[in-house]
């Protein structure tokens, strides 16, 4: 018997009306930020929010971006496969909202940049912005293309929708209001799927501990079947999840995020205050702490009411991420309305985060492609902006074909972040903190640190790390009447470089990026203090733009820029 079959035809009409519900409100915001902001024409407003966000709505928007389906559907399978000790990434997120807050945002709020490419133009050259900007489309459709097929499966799977349907559902809903209503329409309706994903949760959460009899019984389930493994400190890069890989490794990968990726930095650059931009970073945190908290103990309750019979290894599901819709339909199937409303909240996840890549293209596009060569007037560029949302959003569908051939949808997402994000984290990292480096080392580092990373990213999808580096706990059917087979017996091909943790992608693209970037800056000729204040045209932050930011960012203090050329709103 297929999983399909099992659960066709269970979704009832109140949960078809709880998840349309969720996609009206959603389309509503995009409609009524396009009447609220009739009067407004200006491509700033469009993008941006007219500067004028506060630290609450920018705060759980940022949550909101990057918790997407794969939070709701892969990390509760991931815990109920790997083990809990993906709850490290709380330290991860930590550090990397100091880092962001005192190295990333006060350079990109005081230079009040619509996109955060402009600053590699600014502090190195044009070349240097404009591989920037290209590394990160293809980043954000790669991405956008994996987050909108993870629903779409699940909801295949739940209620047997058409699974191209879903997709081109989530893509129509997703595009129509961010090219009606812009970052704000963006923003408040992040801040509603915000809402409805913890609702998803925690309906699952408590009905499972309500069925095995408690918090503890759960928790005494996953410490017997040896879910709580927090304990290994092992050292080895080559294993997939140990404590290192994920504080040292997700650091990397989420600092990447909130630190220069443009859908985060757009939001929180969009606060009315500096003090306001900081404030929505520490109360995204919370916000990113209790979602980690919910999807772990989401996937020990997977564990817990499955652990006799893995509907995986029996054949009632044909994917681990199908795991989570497969338990919602069999503990809340008797409820109408509650597998909607989980279903609502894996698309919330989804909308959210596509929404904020289509607006981040579309920024992009308009400040770094088209701005610095084409004149137009502020009304052009603002429907030029609304073009280009709809433009990027048929592009993500079209990107969510590719996303069905790819394998594990939380490693697929990460790899690609690991991959692109970490050179790109060690161009901006050399910019802000080597006073000295040139755009000779930027360019050679962001190349050598993509290459590398390539290499070892690509490598990794042909050569799989054998299991004994990944280490899938056992899971059982010995209470399902199933004969089973041995899950796994690979060859174990390539078992050194290429079995390295894909969290590690992200490290190496950025360690690499930098150290090249670095020496090459050393051998060309360097800037040094002394001649950058001499130089007549170059200008020092410090100096030339106190009056209107406040004080700058000693990070600036010896750094290259030329001023002269470029223009900066401010």
């Amino acid at each position: 018997m297929s999983g399909d079959s099992l659960m066709s035809g269970s979704f009832v009409v109140a949960d078809y009306v709880v998840f349309a519900l969720m996609l009206v409100v959603s389309a509503a915001v995009g409609v009524y930020y396009a009447w609220a902001d009739r009067g407004q024409r200006s491509s700033g407003d469009f993008l941006m929010g007219g500067r004028r966000l506060t630290a609450l709505p920018v705060s759980l928007s940022l949550t909101a971006s990057f918790m997407s389906a794969i939070t709701v559907l892969s990390n509760p399978a991931e815990v109920y496969r790997y083990g809990a000790n993906i709850g490290f990434y709380g330290l991860s997120y930590v550090m990397t909202m100091v880092v962001t807050s005192e190295v990333f945002l006060p350079v990109f709020y005081r230079l009040a940049i619509t996109s955060t490419y402009e600053y590699l133009e600014l502090r190195f050259n044009r070349a240097t912005r404009l591989l920037g900007t290209v590394l990160f489309i293809v980043q954000t459709i790669l991405y956008t293309g994996i987050v909108i097929y993870a629903p779409a499966l699940a909801l295949n799977q739940v209620t047997g929708m058409d699974l191209w349907g879903a997709v081109i559902s989530t893509g129509v809903v997703c595009t129509f209001y961010c090219t009606m209503g812009g970052l704000k329409a963006v923003v408040w309706t992040d801040v509603f799927q915000l809402g409805v994903m913890l609702a998803g949760f925690l309906s699952v959460i408590i009905r499972s501990v309500v069925l095995q009899g408690g918090v503890f019984p759960i928790i005494s389930d996953s410490q017997q079947g040896g879910r709580l493994n927090f304990l290994d400190f092992d050292t080895n890069p080559l294993r997939r999840h140990t404590f290192w890989t994920i504080t040292v490794g997700g650091t990397f990968v989420w600092i990447s995020i909130y630190g220069i990726n443009q859908a985060q930095v757009q939001r929180y650059i969009s606060c009315k205050s500096l003090t306001h931009a900081r404030l929505s970073l520490y109360i995204n945190l919370l916000g990113l702490l209790s979602i980690l908290l919910c999807s772990v103990f989401a996937g020990m309750c997977l564990y817990s009411v499955y652990k006799n019979c893995d509907p995986w290894t029996a054949g009632l599901v044909s994917a681990p991420d199908q795991l989570m819709p497969y338990l919602v339909m069999d503990i809340l199937g008797d409820y109408p309305g509650l597998p909607g409303l989980f279903v609502a909240a894996a698309y919330s996840g989804s909308l959210s985060t596509v929404s904020s890549s289509i607006n981040a293209l579309a920024a992009v596009t308009v400040e770094d492609l088209i701005k610095p060569y084409i004149n137009m007037s502020e009304k052009h560029l603002s429907w030029t902006s609304k073009g280009l949302s709809l433009i990027y959003g048929v592009l993500c569908i079209g990107m969510a074909g590719l996303a069905s051939l790819m394998g594990g949808i939380l490693q697929a997402a990460i790899s690609i972040f690991g991959v692109i994000g970490g050179p790109l984290l060690g161009l901006f990292t050399l910019g802000i903190l080597c006073p000295f480096a040139n755009s000779k080392g930027a360019l050679s580092g962001l190349l050598s640190g993509l290459v590398v990373s390539l290499w070892v990213g690509i490598g990794a999808q042909i050569y799989p790390p054998p299991p004994k580096m990944t280490r899938p706990l056992s899971l059982t059917t010995e209470g399902c009447n199933f004969t089973t087979t041995d899950m796994c017996n690979c060859p174990l091909l390539a078992d050194n470089w290429y079995s390295l943790s894909y969290l590690y992608f992200s490290p190496i693209g950025t360690i690499v990026a930098i150290s090249v970037g670095l020496l090459v800056s050393l051998f060309t000729g360097t800037v040094t203090y002394s001649t950058v204040m001499r130089r007549s045209g170059k200008l020092d932050l410090t100096r030339d733009r106190e009056k209107k930011f406040g004080s700058a960012n000693p990070a600036f203090c010896d750094v290259e820029l030329d001023l002269t050329k470029s223009s900066i709103p401010t």
